[in-house]
């Protein structure tokens, strides 16, 4: 599930707890749900045991959280596409694979990169290394080098003017960061140039590598993180510059400036001592100036697999309705890393949080009432007598619950006899959580006709949904969204199927319209359905709700409930087969049935 906003509640200090990893583990927690579960081959029915084997796997930490533009993406759609492969379900994404990548790229320089001062090398990752961009940078050709005072301290700077043209060397901020690895500190700020009275500066030079080791030095070459290409925004004139060709001039140097980015240089002491021939820079004063610097950067653009969709087909049995798609969807991403705590305290923390949440009638709470929070962790450390520390939010319910589901429903249509009359089409989604990424990308850029897409059944986050999670909760709850918006005959085809249970599901429809619950603004416009509805095409997005531990450390597979989420699973199966060999649903025409909140 898509947040409105990515930024973490700040949890206290006091549940920092730097410790080692307890050997001690129950059995079993107060859900009946053990720490771990190991692999196991699983059955075509959708069953609890199943849905754990499944979920224990791609919620674990060896998946790094899956975030989009990382290799713990890359590691979860293996599992999705292996599994695919091992139940027979064809590939449908791009050029006969499971997979439908996203334009997500590396940026480095490679080791065959230069610098030298007076034609004098500079050691690559030792001496020198560049700060990788979004494009290649501007070559720097026998440029003088200046120094330029010390970095975000204004009062100890040379001036724009003096800058123009030439290298700026900057000594860090005493306020900077200390530490930090590769990629990650080269971006931290104080780690690169923030005073724009240097843009005209041919490069800039921060002496800030002292600080790091020669194998942090070398990760700055080597990101973990992935992104996609950033677009050139042609800027607005500046209406301060009276003469018009002036002002065009302007805006074509910003361009260029966007096109070919300055380069950004980090160096140790030494190494910048070396580009003005001195020994120390201690007596150096803003202004003085050194040798000529000259750079031949090797810049590299690699795609990579850390963002990608991947899509699989079951071919319907009739041979005319086999051209037409009933879509099921989850998203296969969540949010990765985050600063190792101690996940039990977080755990509780998030406990009594959404407990004041519920008393609160579900009204955000204020600063009062968060610093109100006790935990008590004796019970806790009674069973884990040291802290258990978590660097991983591993997105169990959010959206490992849906993902694993649409799993489930694959492997379980798969093993029917003579399967529906149209093609079931399973579509896990990445990027969710950056902005519905891969549900855009691939109703924009589908593998089948988007118009021969007759529904799209959407599942996120469908592993809670407890009395204790939200109001109304417990063992037959399930909200459904969307489904009356665009076709009253899908909403009837969900209610009717429902209506068909053993034991019918509670049915929350109250979600389809707005609410001023915290967390919940708006929820028909943050997950994947939203991008198939923007196309037309019916939609009916099922969920639990939000809880405690959404997009926390504390999103284990350990807290799902499992015997309410398979039967929530073999329902949608139900809807399924039922979409796919009935009636295509229409749509209501132009006035959908209920009015949309529509805005991400």
């Amino acid at each position: 599930m898509r947040p409105v906003r990515h930024a973490a509640p700040l949890l206290g200090a006091a549940l920092l707890v730097p410790a080692v990893l307890s050997a001690q583990r129950p059995a079993v927690n107060r859900y009946g749900n053990p720490e771990r579960v190991r692999p196991a081959p699983t059955t075509p029915g959708i069953t609890v045991r199943d849905l754990q084997i499944r979920l224990y796997q791609f919620a674990d930490d060896s998946m790094q959280g899956r975030q989009v533009g990382r290799v713990g993406n890359e590691k979860g759609t293996d599992f999705i596409a292996a599994e695919l492969k091992r139940l027979g379900v064809q590939p449908a994404g791009v050029n006969g694979t499971y997979f439908q990548n996203l334009p997500f790229h590396r940026r480095r320089f490679t080791d065959h990169s230069r610098v030298t001062v007076n034609g004098n090398p500079l050691t690559w990752n030792m001496d020198v290394v560049a700060v990788p961009g979004a494009r290649a940078p501007r070559p720097v050709v026998d440029a003088e080098v200046v120094f330029g005072g010390v970095q975000g301290d204004t009062s100890r700077q040379i001036s724009a003017a003096q800058a123009a043209g030439r290298v700026v060397v900057l000594l860090p901020s005493p306020d900077g960061p200390r530490g930090g690895q590769g990629q990650a500190f080269a971006l931290a700020p104080g780690a690169g140039p923030t005073a724009s009275r240097f843009a005209d500066a041919a490069a800039v030079v921060t002496v800030d590598l002292d600080r790091l080791t020669p194998a942090q030095r070398a990760a700055i070459n080597m990101p973990t993180v992935a992104s996609q290409p950033a677009p050139v925004r042609y800027p607005a004139p500046d209406t301060s510059i009276k003469d018009p060709m002036q002002a065009l001039l302007k805006q074509i140097a910003q361009v260029q400036a966007q096109l070919y980015p300055q380069a950004s240089l980090r160096m140790t002491q030494d190494g910048a001592a070396r580009l003005f021939g001195v020994v120390s820079l201690d007596a150096l004063r803003p202004g003085s100036t050194g040798g000529r610097l000259t750079t031949a950067l090797d810049f590299v653009d690699e795609p990579t697999n850390w963002g990608r969709n991947v899509i699989g087909v079951i071919p319907g049995s009739d041979p005319v309705l086999r051209n037409q798609y009933l879509a099921i969807g989850a998203h296969n991403d969540h949010v990765g890393f985050a600063p190792v705590v101690d996940k039990d305290s977080v755990r509780a923390f998030n406990v009594e949080r959404n407990k004041l949440l519920l008393a609160n009638k579900m009204k955000p709470l204020g600063p009062d009432l968060m610093t109100s929070i006790r935990v008590n962790m004796d019970s806790i450390r009674r069973i884990h007598p040291t802290p258990r520390l978590d660097s991983i939010r591993n997105g169990a319910d959010d959206d490992g619950s849906g993902s694993m589901a649409v799993l489930e429903i694959a492997e379980a249509i798969m093993a029917m006899p003579v399967k529906p009359k149209r093609s079931v089409l399973l579509v896990w989604h990445t990027g969710e959580e950056a902005g519905l990424l891969g549900a855009a990308h691939f109703t924009q850029n589908p593998t089948v006709p988007i118009d021969s897409i007759v529904a799209q059944l959407n599942i996120d986050m469908i592993g809670r949904g407890r009395a204790e999670d939200l109001p109304g909760g417990g063992d037959d709850y399930l909200s459904v969204i969307g489904s009356y918006f665009d076709s009253k005959d899908l909403g009837d085809q969900v209610k009717a199927v429902n209506a068909r249970q053993e034991r019918p599901l509670a049915l929350d429809y109250s979600l389809d319209e707005p609410t001023s619950w915290a967390g919940y603004n708006n929820i028909y416009a943050r997950s994947d359905h939203f991008r198939y509805a923007q196309q037309g095409i019916p939609i009916a997005f099922f969920f639990t709700g939000l809880h405690g531990d959404y997009h926390q450390y504390s999103d284990e597979a350990e807290f799902i409930d499992y015997p309410h989420y398979a039967r929530i699973a073999n329902y949608i199966k139900e809807i399924a087969v039922e979409v796919a060999n009935g009636p295509r649903p229409r749509l209501n025409g132009t006035k959908p049935v209920k009015p949309k909140q529509i805005t991400p």
